[in-house]
Order: C-alpha cells, then structure tokens, then sequence
C-alpha cells in the first residue's frame, strides 16, 4: 500500500475542496447553533418528529467538531500527529453524522406519512417514548460499525507530505474497514426504501384527497416530505454511487493509477454534498418543526408579525 501510493500520487490537489468544506463548515454551524437555541426555548413535550429532528442535530454537532480538523488536514499545513488523529478519529466523526443522518431523516419521513394517513394509533414509532428508544438503539449500532476504526492499532509509517488513512491500518483493521463500507451501504439502501416507501403512501394520500376541503394541509405535508427527500438525494446518493468503486481502490482491487486518482477525487466532491446536509438541515428544522419555526420568527419578523404568529400556533399541533 506504501510503495502504491508514493507512485500513484492520489492524496495530492485537495486544496480547492477545502474552501467549499469551510463554507459548509460556516453556515453550518451559525445554522446549527441557532436551531439548539431554538429547541432549547421549547417548554412543552416534544413529539416524534421534534426527538428525530434533536437527534438529527446532535449528528450535526459532530461533524462541526471534525470539518476544521479536515480543512487543516487537506491544506497540507497540519502536523503529523494530527493527521493520524484525523485518519483514526476526525474522518469517523464525519461518517457517524452521515450515516445517523441517513436514518434520522427516513425516520422523520416515516413520521410524516404515518401522521398523514392518520395511523399515528397504530404504529408505536409515533409515541414519543418508544422514538426515544429507537433513537439511542440507533446511536448504539452506528457507533458499534464507526468505533472499531477509531480504537484498532495502527501502524507506524514514516512521515511524508502525501498520505492516505488506509496506509496507517494493519491488515486488520482494512478488513474492519471494508467491512464497515458494505455495513454502511446496506443501511443507505434500507433506509432509502424506507424513505421511497413513505414518498409512495404520501403521494397515493394526496391523491385520494384531492377533492377533499383538506387538500391543502394534505399538499403541505407533501411539501414537507418532498423536501426532506430532496435533501437526503442531493447529499447522499451521489456518494453512494462512488463509495463501493473507491472502497475497492483503497484495498487495490482496482490498481490502476489513473482510475485511483479519478475515483478518489469523485469521493471527495461527493463527500462534499453529503457533509453539505449541514446546511440544509436548519432548512428542514424551519419547515418541519412549528417551535423552530416560531422562534424564528420571534427573532427576525417585526413585534407585529409575532404576536400573530403565536395566535396562530395555539390553534396548532407542535410538528
């Protein structure tokens, strides 16, 4: 792998990247912070989609904490022992928010097409407690498959300017790691299902109810969900389509040079969209949310604008 990768400069041009990654880094975290503030104002009980929605947020948080050690890391200018720290520690952090995102974003769409065929009776993933549960189950299983990276012995390897994760992994924790990837991809697959299933049942409802004098709360949920989904394709299916043929060019099933560099700059540009859900996630806070959505207009619309807002949301179920 060392004497690969010293001839086959894979690892090298990655500053243009990091611009992009500090802008998401930036409005990530200013969207970030305000919407902990704003979930903190909240007194009354939460539902299901809000404990996703916290959930999802949290995700959030760690990747704030690993983007600037990746920016510094892929500018060429961090010390050697940072960059071990990014390949074992940092680079994880990064796909424990991906793929916790993945799952909390199909479990709010879950949410929304049960709410919207009125089957919040029948299915416990609409109580509050038991979301709480599937949470922390969720939160455990993501960082069982992530953890072992992080906490496998490494190899020494002789300091140089060009360098790639796999090369600081024995031969175990490359196998820890191609395992982790199809782990990885089967719960993107899975839970892709469950996101197509619930745009399925969303659509089928709205058109039964298109005649019905409710056909705009039913249009709005369409929205909603619709925005959701837009959100979680333009992040992470580009991603996926790339991560299996680069996993395979990490362990050197796939050696040719030309294809390693083209396959390592496509993940780099898709990892880019797929962190880029840091930004859009306030987005689907505001729309998804009412108490989000209030306290933001309690901060930017006129004294006016609010005091009407909050007649309006009396009247209102919390998201």
């Amino acid at each position: 792998m060392t004497n690969s990768s010293f001839l086959c400069p894979v690892y090298r041009d990655l500053e243009p990247f990091t611009y992009f990654f500090y802008l998401v880094f930036l409005v990530g975290i200013i969207g970030s912070c305000f919407a902990t503030w704003a979930f903190i104002q909240k007194t009354t009980n939460h539902r299901c989609v809000s404990i996703y929605l916290i959930n999802l947020l949290t995700a959030d948080f760690l990747l704030t904490l690993a983007l600037p050690v990746k920016i510094v890391v892929d500018l060429g200018v961090a010390p050697w022992r940072l960059r071990i720290f990014h390949c074992q520690v940092t680079a994880c952090l990064i796909y424990i928010n991906m793929y916790l995102s993945i799952i909390f974003l199909a479990f709010v769409s879950m949410d929304r097409c049960l709410q919207l065929t009125h089957s919040c009776k029948i299915y416990r993933i609409q109580e509050p407690g038991f979301a709480k549960m599937i949470s922390a189950v969720v939160w455990l299983m993501v960082l069982v498959i992530m953890v072992p990276n992080m906490v496998i012995p490494i190899q020494d390897v002789k300091e140089k300017s060009s360098v790639g994760c796999m090369e600081f992994k024995r031969e175990f924790g490359r196998n820890w790691h191609l395992l982790t990837n199809f782990l990885c991809v089967a719960i993107f697959l899975n839970f892709s299902a469950i996101i197509l299933i619930s745009n399925c049942l969303v659509i089928r409802q709205l058109y039964r109810n298109k005649d019905n004098e409710n056909y705009p709360n039913v249009k709005h949920a369409l929205i909603n969900i619709l925005l959701v989904t837009a959100a979680y394709v333009v992040c992470f299916v580009p991603y996926h389509i790339v991560r299996i043929p680069y996993t395979l060019s990490q362990t050197e099933v796939i050696s040719d040079c030309p294809t390693r560099v083209s396959l390592f700059k496509a993940k780099e540009a898709t990892l880019l969209l797929a962190v880029s859900n840091l930004c859009f996630d306030p987005i689907l806070y505001y729309h998804l949310s009412k108490a989000f959505r209030l306290k933001v207009t309690e901060t930017f619309a006129s004294p006016k604008g609010t005091k009407a807002q909050k007649e309006k949301s009396k009247c209102e179920n919390d998201a």
